[in-house]
């Protein structure tokens, strides 16, 4: 006998839709079929969709800040979080500290996390000291063992890589075949901008955006892009922001180069004049994030980058401040200038709904390019597939069932994480997750997170399939 039967429902892929009834048995999908026979477990999806579960292929979770600055998200308040927001699988960054040895960072993040999670998580790494033990022998040996992709910093005084240190990574990853995130912004023009802004006096939080404008993001991307075409390797930029980082993987992408592409929902539904606050005030620090929110043809080149192609996957960058904290957003200086606001806005539960509402409800994009979007690209592109990603025999049966005509308006009082805000606040949206299974058990449902906060498990990877694999 099956554990659980999902009757009744519309199956949705990355590639097809049918309606057809899910059995599941050890935490698997073993049967397809109009009728999938007796179960212990039977659960009615009449009017609803069942689409594979969320992806969050790019989250900050209990990450070291520095100064002071705690994250308003650990581990079992950020997967609550995704729970809720129809994820299955979440994947945050070990961050190597300067000076730190690569294996003794992943061993206190797994710490961090352990009997935490409510979903399933695997992570990616940060190197910010790629000296000749880590490039030698520290990462070959995390890659053998499954963690098979990284990411390396462009910006920010205590991450940034040079181009030599980034063509050394890039070297290592192309020889273990390992994926390399890369954040693209310049890190010297930023340090310019923002010293012209402050001797100008011009430090409220706007003008973080003003001084990380898109050229400074467009020139990284080219570097990123030229430095990966000499290594030959794959790369994928993240968090991409607007049209002149777009054109620079358009034009990679033209040219058969394995180049990949994220961007963010603060893409499509925020710009830089949020960051003005009220007045430009310090409620402005609610929305700094980088790349910061650019403008209204911003939104409108992602999208077209969303159903073109351009952008492979779609991530939250949940990497949550509280705003009323002196170890948040309001740590010491913030209110002095904008360049002591902590980087990095909440997103982890509103990501699926954002998309699903401003792109599938208002017909930019199909349903089957949501799924590729937030599930199944960031599966095979990350070693996860096709266990994870899709819904087919054999794979984990992590579903989410959505109610494609609810009507939610989003509210920090609906929020499941420990930040005092979502930046998404007032946005109305039509299609909500109303029921999330993780390897066959209901670990949320209406608005009730019910899976236990060690539900998740650890999952080594594979070769991601930009290597062919």
């Amino acid at each position: 006998m099956l554990d659980t039967a999902i009757r009744n429902a519309e199956i949705i892929t990355a590639a097809d839709r049918i309606r057809a009834e899910i059995g599941i048995r050890d935490g698997r999908i073993v049967t397809i079929a109009e009728d999938v026979g007796p179960a212990r477990e039977e659960i009615d999806a009449a009017g609803l969709l069942a689409l594979p579960g969320g992806i969050d292929a790019h989250v900050h979770l209990a990450q070291h800040q520095g100064g002071g600055v705690v994250m308003a998200d650990g581990f079992e308040s950020g997967t609550r979080s995704a729970a809720a927001g129809g994820n299955t699988t979440v994947m945050p960054f070990a961050l190597q500290q300067k000076g730190q040895s690569l294996r003794e960072a992943v061993a206190a993040y797994h710490a961090a996390a352990e009997g935490k999670c409510h979903v399933d998580t695997s992570f990616h790494l940060i190197i910010t000291d790629p000296t000749p033990q880590v490039l030698g022998q520290e990462l070959p040996a995390l890659v053998k063992a499954g963690y098979t992709s990284f990411k390396v910093f462009m910006t920010y005084d205590d991450m940034v890589l040079n181009d030599a240190q980034l063509l050394d990574v890039f070297d290592v990853a192309r020889r273990e075949k390992a994926m390399v995130m890369v954040h693209a912004e310049g890190y010297d023009a930023i340090r310019y901008m923002a010293k012209r802004l402050e001797e100008a006096g011009r430090t409220a939080p706007y003008y973080h955006a003003e001084s990380r404008p898109q050229s400074v993001e467009r020139e990284a991307t080219h570097r990123a892009i030229s430095h990966a075409e000499l290594t030959d390797v794959p790369i994928t930029i993240v968090h991409v922001s607007g049209r002149e980082p777009m054109e620079q993987i358009q034009w990679a992408k033209r040219r058969g180069m394995n180049i990949w592409a994220e961007t963010c929902p603060q893409y499509i539904t925020l710009t830089a004049d949020d960051l003005k606050g009220l007045n430009m005030d310090f409620e402005g620090a609610k929305y700094v994030c980088s790349p910061p929110p650019r403008d209204n043809d911003s939104q409108k080149a992602i999208w077209e980058g969303l159903r073109d192609g351009t952008f492979d996957i779609f991530s939250s960058d949940h990497c949550p401040f509280r705003f009323e904290d002196d170890k948040g957003k309001d740590a010491p200086g913030a209110r002095t200038s904008f360049r002591w606001v902590p980087n990095g806005i909440p997103g982890i539960e509103t990501r699926l709904p954002i998309l699903f509402s401003e792109g599938v409800s208002k017909r930019r994009i199909s349903i089957e390019r949501f799924v590729a979007l937030t599930a199944t690209n960031p599966a095979k592109l990350f070693g996860l597939y096709p266990r994870k990603g899709t819904i087919a025999v054999g794979a984990d049966a992590d579903i989410t069932l959505w109610d494609p005509s609810r009507e939610v308006t989003i509210s920090q009082a609906l929020m499941h994480h420990d930040c005092d805000y979502t930046p998404y606040e007032g946005l109305a949206v039509t299609g909500w997750p109303v029921r999330t299974i993780l390897r066959g058990r209901t670990i949320f449902e209406d608005g009730e997170v019910t899976g236990a906060r060690d539900a998740g498990v650890y999952l080594e990877r594979g070769t991601s399939q930009a290597f062919g694999a």
